[in-house]
């Protein structure tokens, strides 16, 4: 597997074993059941992997166990079945050797640089000694030079290992270099997960500026965790590094078979020459985690890699993280808040966002005949009167209804009677309940979905209704200026695209659609939507490249889907699972950081993604749960947030009788800087570019871009580097042995320090004495006291 682009070579039958040539990287060699041997070629990440065997063996010689590469060699490799030994040539699919039948049903091959050799018999029969006596598993390999290393079982007794399959330790040993019977531990690796199997990176692999002498990659359950065993010393020591193998082949298989006996090219380390095809400096896969040592330490093994390489790790193997991975929604504090809200309509259409705000006031529709709608000064926080508020009486039910992003002071209300209202609340807030709109818009012949307004052109408004159409408005002449049709169901949602050109709709006919309503009354493009008939929500992403559709699967299930705006027809580019909830998630999508947040009503969950242009697409963050069900998330404008704190959104939480803001905010150390990698120049979007009238005759506007960055901030990338600072001491100063007369004298210094100093006077010196003639000289005697005495004195 390629670990970072998730790429794998298919096998149809049940992979026994599988082995990388150590001479080039990109062999595959696998082992089935079908008793075949199948050699692949790993292609490079760029490439699509072949499903295709380069070559395909068949020693038909019993249920193979072990498959090994010549080291040397080109292209020769050694099959072992329970029946014998073969070595085959795989460039002509020929085996060179004949069957040698070894004694024992499962052992370990292994080859040197002129023999090969097995557990029991050595060298193809040349040699034959005793090996383990338990029939089980066992390994061998060449140490020193002419020497071989076997683990194994006894009759009674574990003889030796290194790791045990399904245990959560790994030893390192070293070989003594004068006495070979001698291993030395160097370390006991306690692991967090248990152990599947243990792989060692090549030598060119290793990062030798940090001094990496050896690296273990272990296999688990679900990942595959580097471990890296490093020594203690700053700079690159050549000691440390002799030269080491190439991956240039000696010879080629045939010349093997006819006698030859060449060594592969060594290649020298350096610390300047430190990088490899498999690792780099600066992206080497260094361990996710050190190997805790419980044991003697020997050679100098530390294995402790830094932070800094550990993440790097981590993020290499798990592919690309968000910076806003920990994002944290809070509830700002109660003197924020609007509090006892009474006869809130809760069963709003599922089309509608049950509620909206702008930067100055909150619209809620309320549970009383005539459709009222309540609007609350969000500059006048505080608990609300139990009496009688003054309302906006839409007269008919309300379907959905939003304030003009141009105008705080405009609201367009659509109702049940297929007709849409605006609404003009005067400066200050309502002081008397309002009956008459400013205009009424006519032309839907059944109810209303949804409404949304243009992101650039002022005064020009969308519809969608149950007769199928999407319809614009001039809010300007109160006029009806185009009808979108092709839709065969009912409309779950419509959004306009960033630049304002462009229309996508969701429908409940599975189907997501495209219009260019200055061109064509019908869908530019369509593609397949979420197969769910619940409800969705379209939003666009991405500067326009992409639409996310918020749905529901057919299981109904709530799903996140992507889709290349360029082409619909080829269906979701990918999908994210979110829960199982009747409601469908409404999307925020700040353009600014790429961030979305989802929630829906009755919630108490919003979740928080990352959108990326290019795989994996999606990368959740963290969540932000509320104490109890809300009806709903409304998000004001980018200047409403707090930058000195790191706030990247700020929305408008609807409870049950409460109106909350909410912060979310990223988690930063240095927040006397500006941070300008999370604030780039914002769009102000709530000022118009150009009219209704110019749009509809060709013309396209762009919002101006302002900084957020205060004045008396710096950026947080033009900030000086701090020079750092060794967070521990070095092991010298623990490990350093103090005398008994150190040690006394440090515990003497400590009991002086708590008790201050032993020079100072004492309390009782600064009181002032008695004079000697004060002084009573007479002679104390007894006195009796009697009762009599004793009633007198009470």
């Amino acid at each position: 597997w390629d670990v970072s682009q998730g790429n794998h070579s298919s096998c149809q039958n049940t992979v026994v074993r599988f082995i990388v040539t150590p001479i080039e990287y990109m062999d595959l060699d696998m082992m089935s059941v079908l008793i075949q041997v199948k050699l692949w070629r790993v292609c490079d990440p760029a490439q699509d992997q072949c499903s295709d065997a380069e070559v395909t063996l068949s020693p038909a010689d019993g249920r193979l166990e072990l498959v090994l590469f010549h080291p040397a060699a080109s292209e020769l490799l050694a099959v072992a079945s329970v029946r014998g030994l073969q070595v085959w040539d795989v460039t002509r699919d020929t085996a060179l050797t004949g069957k040698h039948t070894p004694v024992c049903a499962r052992f370990s091959l292994v080859f040197s640089y002129f023999t090969l050799s097995c557990l029991t018999c050595l060298s193809l029969s040349l040699q034959c000694v005793q090996g383990h006596q338990a029939n089980r598993d066992s390994r061998i390999l060449w140490v020193k030079d002419d020497n071989l290393l076997t683990t194994g079982f006894n009759q009674v007794i574990l003889k030796f290992t290194i790791y045990l399959n399904g245990e959560s330790v790994i030893d390192c040993f070293e070989v003594n270099s004068t006495d070979l019977s001698l291993l030395l531990s160097v370390s006991h690796c306690l692991t967090d997960l248990s152990t599947r199997g243990t792989a060692l990176v090549p030598k060119l692999a290793l990062d030798v500026s940090c001094c990496e002498v050896l690296r273990l990659l272990q296999l688990t359950d679900n990942f595959i965790v580097p471990i890296s065993y490093q020594v203690p010393r700053k700079d690159f020591h050549a000691d440390l590094y002799p030269d080491t193998v190439g991956h240039t082949p000696a010879m080629t298989a045939e010349d093997w078979w006819k006698g030859e006996n060449k060594q592969v090219l060594t290649s020298q380390r350096s610390a300047s020459t430190s990088s490899s095809p498999l690792s780099t400096p600066s992206s080497s896969a260094a361990p996710s985690r050190s190997p805790s040592s419980t044991s003697g330490l020997s050679s100098g093994f530390l294995p402790s890699p830094s932070p800094s390489q550990s993440s790097r790790a981590i993020q290499n193997m798990l592919g690309p993280s968000s910076k806003f991975r920990h994002i944290q929604g809070a509830v700002l504090h109660r003197d924020t808040h609007i509090t006892n809200l009474r006869g809130l309509h809760l069963t709003t259409p599922g089309e509608c966002d049950g509620f909206c705000a702008n930067g100055q006031r909150v619209a809620v529709p309320l549970a009383i005949a005539g459709g009222q709608i309540a609007v609350f000064e969000l500059s006048q926080p505080g608990k609300l009167p139990d009496t009688a508020l003054p309302t906006i009486q839409n007269s008919v039910n309300v379907a959905d209804f939003c304030w003009d992003p141009f105008d705080t002071h405009k609201l367009v209300v659509a109702g049940d009677d297929a007709k849409i209202r605006v609404w003009q609340i005067p400066k200050g807030g309502l002081t008397e309940t309002l009956t008459e709109p400013e205009c009424v818009l006519r032309g839907h012949t059944e109810k209303i979905y949804s409404i949304k307004f243009h992101p650039h052109a002022s005064g020009l408004l969308a519809s969608s209704s149950y007769d199928l159409t999407v319809r614009l408005w001039n809010l300007g002449t109160g006029e009806e200026v185009k009808r979108l049709s092709g839709h065969q169901d009912q409309i779950f949602g419509i959004a306009w695209s960033p630049d304002g050109k462009l229309l996508a709709t969701v429908c409940k006919d599975g189907k997501v659609r495209l219009y260019d309503p200055r061109k064509s009354t019908l869908p530019i493009q369509e593609g397949p939507g979420p197969e769910g008939h619940r409800g969705a929500r379209v939003v666009w992403v991405c500067d326009g490249k992409y639409l996310l559709v918020s749905g529901f699967d057919s299981r109904s299930e709530r799903q996140l889907y992507l889709f290349s705006a360029e082409s619909l027809a080829s269906g979701s580019v990918a999908s994210v699972p979110a829960d199982v909830s009747p409601s469908t998630l409404i999307p925020f999508y700040d353009s600014d950081t790429s961030v979305l947040i989802l929630t829906g009503k009755g919630d108490t969950r919003v979740y928080t993604y990352e959108i990326l242009p290019e795989a994996p697409y999606f990368m959740e963050c963290s969540s932000f749960h509320s104490s109890e069900p809300h009806k709903g998330l409304c998000f004001l404008p980018k200047t409403e947030c707090d930058v000195r704190d790191v706030e990247v959104a700020r929305a408008i939480r609807l409870g049950k009788s409460t109106i909350e803001p909410v912060a979310f905010r990223v988690p930063r150390v240095k927040k006397e800087f500006f941070q300008d990698d999370v604030f780039p120049e914002t769009a102000v979007w709530w000022e118009a570019s150009l009219t209704a009238a110019a749009w509809l005759s060709g013309s396209n506007g762009q919002h101006r871009k302002i900084s957020l960055q205060p004045k008396d901030m710096m950026p947080v990338s033009e900030a000086p580097k701090e020079v750092p600072v060794r967070k521990y001491l070095p092991s010298s100063v623990y490990l350093e042995e103090k005398t008994d007369e150190q040690k006394k004298e440090e515990l003497l210094s400590a009991m002086v320090a708590k008790l201050g100093n032993r020079e100072d006077p004492l309390p009782q010196a600064s009181c002032e004495g008695v004079d000697e003639d004060e002084w009573v000289s007479e002679e104390l005697t007894t006195h009796t006291h009697t009762p009599q005495m004793i009633h007198d004195t009470l």
